[in-house]
């Protein structure tokens, strides 16, 4: 009888957890983490294309070092950010991701405007080869995104209606972030091509002022 009653008592609170929308939310929550994941995949597959692209470019466009740095600067901050499941929990870390793969794009937007004017390079067999695989990342990444905001906008939803609501402050599930249109407008703004040849420390230095002429002798 004693097992009995356990059984009714294990079976009625899983009809209850059901039923408040338990199994939605991790459901949904392991959707997230699924989605994040192929993200963080195809941002890493850019960042192992960056150096060989960057090698490849700096044989014909040597000058262009300030391109050339900016590029590998953006690559080693983006890379230094621990990507992690738990990255999607903490909106400053998340930020931060955001902010540091929106510098490469950008950084890897200006390498590409240089690589114009080198008609030499465009016909390289390996430079090709390496657009052709980052072009290709960039798509994925973009289908990337796309699933994973789609992802959270849906469990972002259970989170916040009534009555899961309820149950998802119960179990501390938390809302999400996502990534932002303001910062996919910011970083889609085609940078304009220049050709400035200094480097960054060049072009930092300060001026000296010519000197003062002396007092005519009378």
């Amino acid at each position: 009888m004693r097992r009995l009653l356990s059984g009714f008592v294990f079976v009625a609170a899983g009809l209850a957890l059901s039923g408040c929308g338990y199994n939605k939310l991790q459901n949904q929550d392991e959707g997230v983490k699924a989605a994040w994941a192929q993200v963080i995949n195809q941002y890493q597959r850019r960042a192992d294309l960056v150096p060989n692209l960057v090698n490849t470019v700096k044989g014909y466009a040597a000058q262009e070092e300030r391109v050339l740095v900016g590029v590998t600067e953006a690559r080693a901050k983006a890379t230094s950010i621990q990507l992690t499941p738990e990255l999607i929990n903490d909106p400053e870390a998340f930020k931060k991701f955001q902010a540091a793969q929106g510098e490469l794009t950008q950084a890897l937007k200006s390498l590409l405007a240089v690589t114009e004017n080198y008609p030499n390079l465009k016909s390289d067999g390996v430079f090709r080869d390496l657009m052709v695989q980052l072009e290709g990342t960039e798509n994925r990444i973009a289908v990337e995104r796309k699933r994973y905001i789609d992802a959270v906008q849906a469990y972002n939803v259970t989170v916040r209606e009534f009555p899961t609501n309820l149950t998802a402050g119960w179990f501390d599930y938390e809302v999400k972030p996502n990534f932002s249109v303001e910062n996919e407008a910011a970083i889609s703004t085609a940078p304009a091509a220049t050709f400035d040849t200094s480097t960054p420390s060049q072009s930092a230095a300060p001026v000296e002022a010519p000197p003062a002429p002396a007092p005519a002798a009378n």
